[in-house]
């Protein structure tokens, strides 16, 4: 399959579209980068096209939908906030970049979700797997990990602005046809920062693997994958996005030393049976709402 050559980013100024705008990059690829906030200009060779407005403008959107073969919506509020903001900006404001999609005849939208649309899961809702070649009885052989698809229990009112998220793409894929994966996305960061992110991060290399593999995906479907990286401590399951070719390659197990070494934890705070470990949306969890 020919990988999409011209790609609507909404959100482009954000911590994710900034750290995927470089690794994106590809001979005869424009990216189209919109953003209400300042876009750093194109660099000498870049081939970017770069669009001041937000995805909550029908008009906007209209025109930056025009001609891509692919939208990746990341724009959005990226945390906790009233939920008349909730409702304007995350569940209204991708109703409306799905609309344009649909409209200019978009095959392909990608929705970044979180994985606070789940965050009052925890371990006890996770499923026995065999990994391949494992003998039964052993560690391998008892992994358990959450499905990708499994039911929204969302943790605030971003949570479930997300879940909304997830709904509408399932909707817009239904009645229109539209190829759409949402992706349940981890602790993206540099590096993990707390004991919760040796499970859930999600690093910016394996981001740009896992939105290459969206990109890629056949046949045309509705899909939810978890955005987090080969984790030694994760308890999400990796299989979905591997069937569409997301193979991650870092792990957050490497910066553990770094995460002892900074003294602001203790044993506790790495206990799997911890709340911050145990649940899905960790702290997200027992956050005021709003």
């Amino acid at each position: 399959m020919v990988t999409a050559q011209r790609i609507l980013v909404t959100g482009a100024a954000g911590r994710i579209g900034r750290a995927l705008r470089p690794r994106m990059a590809r001979p005869g690829r424009t990216l189209r980068l919109l953003d209400i906030a300042e876009i750093e200009p194109p660099a000498p060779g870049e081939d970017v096209e770069t669009v001041r407005a937000s995805f909550t403008d029908p008009d906007a959107m209209d025109a930056a939908c025009q001609g891509v073969d692919a939208v990746l919506h990341l724009g959005g509020l990226a945390g906790e906030a009233p939920w008349e903001r909730i409702q304007e900006i995350n569940i209204d404001g991708t109703r409306r970049v799905l609309e344009a999609a649909r409209r200019q005849g978009v095959p392909r939208v990608v929705l970044a979700s979180s994985i606070h649309a789940a965050g009052f899961r925890t371990r006890d809702d996770a499923v026995p797997v065999r990994e391949d070649g494992a003998a039964a009885g052993t560690p391998a052989a008892e992994r358990a990990e959450l499905p990708a698809d499994i039911a929204p229990r969302p943790d605030t009112y971003y949570g479930a602005g997300k879940a909304a998220v997830e709904a509408l793409g399932a909707l817009y894929r239904s009645r229109f046809g539209i190829d759409v994966t949402c992706l349940r996305i981890g602790a993206f960061r540099p590096r993990p920062l707390a004991p919760e992110d040796l499970a859930a991060w999600l690093s910016p290399d394996d981001a740009a693997r896992l939105m290459e593999a969206c990109l890629r995906a056949e046949p045309a479907g509705f899909r939810m994958l978890w955005g987090i990286s080969r984790n030694t401590r994760r308890w999400w399951s990796l299989s979905e996005g591997e069937a569409i070719g997301y193979h991650p390659r870092d792990d957050a197990e490497e910066h553990l030393a770094s995460l002892l070494e900074c003294g602001a934890f203790g044993p506790a705070d790495f206990d799997p049976a911890a709340d911050r470990n145990f649940r899905v949306g960790a702290n997200f969890c027992t956050m005021p709402l709003g």
